[in-house]
């Protein structure tokens, strides 16, 4: 399982502070990759406010006794004192994004922002800005560089007002028109090594083009070249903690024939070169399973 976290004062007690309007107290994303699941079971919940976010894959929840199954682009509140019950499983590539925070205007603010559905279930859908402004929260917690928890703060309430946008935003399109564009989804999760077609997948499921990408970029926050290129990016950054395949293998794995081409996309999207990354993920003496 790959994991990026960062805690506020490198501490991972609760904290609750009600000093200043809002306080980010610690933010991070995990992968599953070789663990079978990850089990949370907080029966009294915490003291703080906890937001979830699938970038992939599929959440298991158990809120207010009802099983609820949420697929990517899905979003979770847990208020304090709220019990806390899901999984995740390895078997359904899940990626998760978490941030925990506080403060006296966080309930005021969530309210503003519309983030206050009942049982906490927010589909806010897929976009890189939100993964973005975890990035970017993650990366300001490891440096605690100058007044780096009033920028967190202006993040998260960056990260919270789009997703309040996106859940105010009016609904052009059927319950068909999502199951089309969840296939369309699943289509490419499976076959997003290999060239793609968008205007020819569009007219295989009888649909123009240009409805096909307004639909998809609708529902799902980007275009279905921006969602092939995230998943293969992922891939790859997948096989390069948890094997020792050549760069040219690997770029070759998730798509491109061009292996120069494949690490100046890596660079440009993930901040680092493929060999970068490797080091900077791979412990010296981890050894790659086969």
């Amino acid at each position: 399982m790959f994991i990026n976290a960062a805690y506020l004062h490198d501490s991972k007690l609760p904290l609750v502070d009600e000093s200043r309007p809002l306080l980010v107290t610690s933010c991070g994303n995990y992968r599953l990759r070789s663990r079978p699941e990850v089990v949370t079971h907080r029966p009294s919940g915490r003291k703080d406010y906890q937001l979830l976010y699938l970038a992939a894959g599929k959440g298991h929840f158990r809120i207010d006794g009802t099983e609820h199954i949420l697929s990517a682009g899905t979003a979770v509140l847990y208020v304090p004192d709220q019990p806390q019950e899901y999984v995740y499983y390895q078997a359904e590539q899940t990626e998760v994004y978490w941030v925990h925070f506080t403060g006296s205007e966080a309930d005021a603010f969530l309210k503003r922002c519309r983030l206050d559905a009942p049982q906490g279930i927010l589909p806010v859908g897929t976009s890189p800005d939100y993964l973005r402004l975890f990035g970017q929260m993650i990366q300001e917690l490891q440096l605690r560089r100058t007044d780096y928890e009033m920028l967190t703060a202006l993040l998260l309430q960056s990260l919270l007002i789009r997703m309040g946008r996106e859940l105010g935003r009016e609904k052009k399109y059927s319950d068909s028109s999502m199951r089309e564009i969840h296939r369309a989804m699943h289509f490419f999760q499976e076959h997003y090594a290999q060239e793609i077609n968008i205007a020819e997948y569009a007219a295989s499921r009888g649909f123009s083009a240009s409805w096909f990408l307004q639909c998809f970029r609708q529902i799902t926050g980007s275009s279905p070249l921006q969602y092939i290129l995230k998943l293969r990016l992922s891939n790859a950054q997948s096989l390069l903690e948890n094997t020792d395949y050549p760069i040219g293998e690997i770029a070759d794995a998730v798509g491109y024939d061009n292996a120069l081409y494949f690490s100046r996309l890596f660079r440009k999207h993930i901040g680092m070169s493929p060999r970068e990354y490797r080091r900077a993920h791979v412990a010296p003496d981890e050894k790659h399973p086969c």
